[in-house]
């Protein structure tokens, strides 16, 4: 049986690259979904009126969603298509989609259930990424690492990335981000499903296209949705769903730490108020609880790494009617 390929692409201010990308998909692709986000520059019209491919259909918002908007749209419309497997690439020409084969590969040879890219794999052509985003990518992952518990990917904000159709229809789309917070919430909820994922090399290219992304705004918001996430996984996986020895660690492990640290701290700074240093024992009362706590917290880590998802889920999901992943569509033109 022949696999549907559907790969969405999400426009906003990409009139320049679009048409080049669509051009530059291959025959393994079946459908194509260009999603106008409100473009200023009207990409879709650009689509519409250029682009002769039968594959295409363009879909429009009539107010700007944010990216994740966009490739929900893109996913949900796939969906009900009868996709197998739904590929997103970016518009402004920095993703290959002669790299799409490899993007599916995984999937369909029942390896993985969603698979991303990473620029970080050719440490030569790391050189050409500039130097913020490389230093920003960094701390993005790094941070996603601990959110979502997919301790084995890197470049988390790479939004070349292709899910299994069965895997789509299971996570709750309405509740992950809209705008550019949306690839590490896609991972967040992925793995409240325990879906394997994958990362795929590819590298970059940089040229005259301009980042919608601002650094400065999305710190302090990236920060409290990388908490929350980071919170809810360790919830759901060590308290609501099950329970084991890292569970126990975790809580003995916080609270001696946060004692043996907070006892301390007051002790020092009496110390240091009356002149009157502290005893062995009100030392050894500090010291204790917190190197004791700090070695279960780090065993506790040692064990949330070793949890990755390993089996891909999707071969064994019954197939799901579109209806239940419920979004109204975009008007198509």
């Amino acid at each position: 049986m022949s696999c549907k390929v559907a790969v969405v692409i999400p426009c906003y201010r990409v009139k320049a690259h679009i048409l080049g990308v669509i051009a530059s998909l291959g025959p393994e692709v079946t459908q194509v979904y260009v999603v106008d986000d409100a473009c200023p520059e009207d990409s879709g019209h650009v689509v519409q009126t250029h682009c002769h491919d039968a594959r295409v259909t363009v879909l429009r918002h009539a107010e700007n969603r944010g990216v994740g908007g966009a490739v929900k749209t893109g996913y949900l419309q796939a969906l009900r298509d009868g996709a197998d497997v739904v590929v997103k690439v970016d518009g402004d020409g920095q993703m290959d989609p002669r790299l799409i084969p490899h993007f599916i590969h995984p999937i369909l040879d029942g390896q993985a259930d969603y698979t991303k890219g990473n620029r970080f794999y050719n440490l030569e052509h790391i050189r050409r990424m500039p130097g913020l985003r490389l230093i920003g990518n960094a701390m993005l992952s790094l941070a996603a690492k601990l959110s979502s518990g997919y301790w084995n990917i890197f470049d988390v904000t790479n939004g070349y990335t292709a899910c299994h159709a069965k895997v789509l229809q299971r996570l709750p789309l309405e509740k992950i981000s809209n705008r550019y917070f949306f690839e590490t919430d896609m991972l967040f909820r992925l793995n409240t499903i325990r879906a394997v994922t994958v990362d795929i090399p590819m590298d970059a290219v940089y040229g005259d296209e301009r980042s919608n992304l601002k650094i400065d705004r999305i710190l302090l918001e990236f920060g409290i949705k990388h908490l929350r996430n980071f919170a809810k996984r360790i919830f759901y996986n060590y308290f609501l769903r099950d329970m084991t020895v890292a569970s126990l660690e975790l809580v003995a492990g916080t609270v001696l730490f946060c004692f043996g640290v907070i006892f301390g701290s007051i002790h020092w700074i009496q110390s240091a108020v009356t002149g009157v240093p502290a005893s062995t024992g009100t030392v050894m009362l500090a010291a204790l609880p917190a190197l004791v706590g700090l070695q279960l917290l780090l065993s506790f880590i040692s064990f949330d790494v070793a949890n990755v998802p390993r089996r891909a889920i999707h071969p064994d999901l019954p197939d799901s009617p579109a209806s239940e992943t419920a979004m109204p569509s975009a008007p198509k033109y």
